[in-house]
């Protein structure tokens, strides 16, 4: 674990490789070059480090906002899955820190965007099969890290995956992430085809004492038991990748109604219609076997329920995929090969703004509250630097700001959620 004063980041097995050190940067440490997005408390920015001139994404929190809206705990689930994450899949946290108004977090810029986009971008806005398989995998992947790590993550969509340079998918986004507390211990399985796959790891006894009752996710996305408020795991998460990869397949979510209510209908009561030729592709067996296993509106009944990413993981439509070596294949879609993702990059690498600072805390993001008193919510966030793939043997280290004479933020999110 890693203490700081009050505040405790858990750290898992993969921090190994990872150096937490007294917060390097702050806002001037970086050239502010365009907008990405924004959410309804926050906006995230692609800035240039001046020492360095690394690109990163820059997600800045409206501490103001974050209160109205009751998300002090959001962020901080989020900056602890981030802090302590160490995976290809999960996108990287470099810095966090904070000002009187705001939060923030540099993490990896992915110059191929959100996966939604990408996805619209394509004939039919879908992709084939084995490009769709490729994905899949990889979003199987990094649920089983957080699963393993004890996080349900409950916001899946192609909003929330990222591309990165190298074409491979990032998830981003962590704010609905519920941890387990405390987080069981996973269980290696013994595999009946041993020559073919490696002794797999059973993800769901890592959260299987977690059960919640909020009713978070994105409509078209949620699982039948979040709707019925009966309780919901790890098995959500389930749910929505096979929710991701029949949208991969169609251009669109299978249960989709003329308004939420028609959706949540369709979730609770539809099946599953799987389109072909002329207007669709054709659908191997194998997939549309796995989607059904998948999108069981019984979480018990779920693939995943029984052993989490490792039933997942062993169907046979993945049957073609080497699981180990995943990060080394080369991904369908390569993000620079795109001429106008080359000339944004040179862009953002020699970009050169009238006014050198990121100026951030000049802009008008959202209204302060000047009567605000009393304790900072935001005490236990903390202010670090994060150093990856650090090979010496070395000690941890994490040193608050010292906060005596700040107030308060600002902050991020999207997509339903009622605690």
């Amino acid at each position: 674990m890693v203490r700081s004063g009050a505040t405790t980041i858990r750290r898992t097995y993969s921090s190994n490789s990872m150096r937490v050190q007294k917060i390097s940067v702050g806002p001037k440490s970086f050239t502010k070059i365009k907008m990405l997005g924004k959410g309804d408390v926050g906006k995230v920015y692609l800035v240039r480090h001046k020492e360095t001139g690394k690109l990163y994404a820059m997600k800045v929190l409206a501490k103001a906002e974050m209160i109205k809206r009751n998300k002090i705990k959001r962020v901080l689930a989020e900056q602890e899955i981030l802090a302590t994450a160490n995976f290809p899949f999960i996108v990287t946290l470099y810095h966090t820190f904070q000002s009187d108004e705001r939060l923030y977090f540099c993490m990896d810029y992915c110059i191929g965007g959100e996966f939604f986009r990408v996805l619209q971008s394509r004939p039919g806005k879908c992709l084939p099969e084995e490009d769709a398989k490729f994905y899949a995998a990889e979003v199987t992947c990094a649920l089983e890290y957080l699963h393993l790590s004890g996080f349900i993550y409950r916001d899946l969509k192609p909003e929330n995956i990222l591309l990165h340079e190298t074409g491979h998918i990032m998830l981003t986004d962590f704010d609905l992430s519920k941890q387990s507390d405390p987080p069981g211990s996973p269980t290696v399985m013994k595999n009946s085809t041993f020559f073919y796959s490696l002794p797999s790891v059973d993800t769901r006894s890592c959260t299987a004492g977690l059960r919640t009752n909020s009713f978070v996710g994105t409509e078209e996305y949620i699982a039948p038991e979040v709707i019925k408020g009966v309780g919901h795991s790890s098995a959500v998460d389930w749910w929505t990748l096979g929710i991701l990869i029949f949208e991969m397949l169609y251009g669109s979510t299978p249960f989709k109604g003329s308004n939420r209510n028609a959706t949540f209908r369709n979730i609770l009561k539809s099946d599953i219609v799987f389109l072909g030729p002329p207007t669709h592709q054709v659908i191997s067996a194998s997939c549309r076997a796995l989607v059904r296993r998948l999108l069981a509106k019984s979480d018990k009944k779920r693939l995943g329920s029984r052993a989490g990413a490792a039933d997942v993981k062993q169907n046979p439509w993945f049957k073609n995929i080497t699981w180990a070596l995943l990060r080394n294949r080369t991904p369908p879609i390569l993000p620079l090969a795109d001429p106008q993702k080359q000339q944004l990059l040179q862009f953002a690498l020699t970009y050169e703004p009238d006014s050198t600072s990121l100026d951030i805390e000049r802009e008008n993001l959202w209204t302060t509250d000047p009567n605000r008193k009393g304790v900072d919510p935001f005490e236990k966030f903390e202010s670090m630097t994060i150093l990856h793939d650090c090979d010496e043997d070395f000690g941890v280290y994490v040193q608050k700001e010292n906060s005596s004479d700040s107030r308060w933020t600002e902050g991020d999110s999207t997509a339903v959620e009622h605690d």
